[in-house]
């Protein structure tokens, strides 16, 4: 191949990746740094797979319930994946407002998971196989003042608390299917499970591309450990230090998108008072 087609082959790529993150910062705007009792920070990171984009996701929203959040990892790649993705933070956006329950507001997720897959299948006269393979991993969470933490996981890696330096993993006590994997489930779940959040700690939500990205030599990131070794920062400064750690890992090549959202719980009153003011630290190709 020559060198000019070469190199115009380079510059269509790079153009169409361009519009892939632009379409991705759309579904993904940064977090606000504060939302109540909390600070936070979010990370995206693409991998290094052409043109192509995922479909994590993640949001956070203050409600009268408490500040509220998701994260979550769709099967597959590409405008597909993006679609569904932007219909579960919508459906998101909308019932973290006005469902008491966090396990209501996961549901209203599912069903609009449901209505994107049934309708995409229709128009593409996709196959019942096919559309059995849209299911999207999630977990959704919420902070209220009362110094705790619900959670309703549905199929996504657990969340993390870094707590006095140890790292604890929020394993749910009976495991669920992703979303669009409503089958499979035997009890519907009831309500969110409970876990301490104090002053201080730091909360991890994350998709599977941290946790399953490989060294050359095929070992995976230890992110329990670079949680531990990360020194006192701020929220933003904290991701910096993991995504840096998660490139020197894998070498700077990831095989699948990787998205995290840390926030701390402050003090009653905690200095970082104010409106919200937008956050983020992303990683490009």
């Amino acid at each position: 191949m020559s060198n000019t087609m070469r190199m115009r082959r380079q510059s269509e790529l790079d153009q169409v990746r361009r519009v892939a993150m632009a379409a991705q910062r759309v579904v993904l705007p940064p977090v606000p740094a504060r939302l109540g009792p909390v600070q936070m920070a979010s990370m995206y990171r693409a991998a290094e797979t052409g043109a192509q984009i995922g479909g994590d996701l993640y949001e956070a929203v203050h409600t009268r319930y408490g500040v509220r959040m998701i994260v979550g990892d769709v099967r597959g790649k590409g405008l597909p994946a993006v679609r569904l993705a932007a219909a579960v933070l919508g459906a998101f956006r909308e019932a973290a407002h006005y469902d008491a329950e966090l396990v209501e507001v996961m549901n209203h997720c599912a069903a609009a998971l449901e209505r994107q897959s049934t309708g995409r299948n229709a128009i593409d006269q996709g196959c019942e196989e096919e559309r059995a393979e849209d299911f999207v991993t999630a977990v959704v969470a919420q902070v209220c003042d009362n110094c705790t933490v619900q959670v309703v996981n549905r199929g996504h890696p657990p969340p993390l608390v870094l707590r006095n330096g140890k790292v604890e993993a929020l394993t749910p006590t009976s495991p669920l299917p992703p979303l669009g994997l409503e089958d499979l489930l035997t009890v519907a779940p009831a309500k969110a499970e409970h876990y301490p959040f104090e002053p201080g700690d730091r909360l991890l939500l994350h998709t599977d591309g941290v946790i399953e990205a490989r060294s050359p030599d095929g070992v995976f990131f230890p992110l329990h450990e670079a949680m531990e070794a990360v020194h006192p920062c701020t929220p933003s400064e904290f991701l910096g230090q993991l995504h840096e750690g998660l490139i020197r890992h894998t070498g700077g090549r990831l095989a699948d998108d990787a998205a995290m959202l840390l926030v701390e719980r402050l003090a009653h009153g905690g200095e970082h008072g104010g409106e919200a003011i937008a956050s983020s630290t992303e990683g490009h190709n």
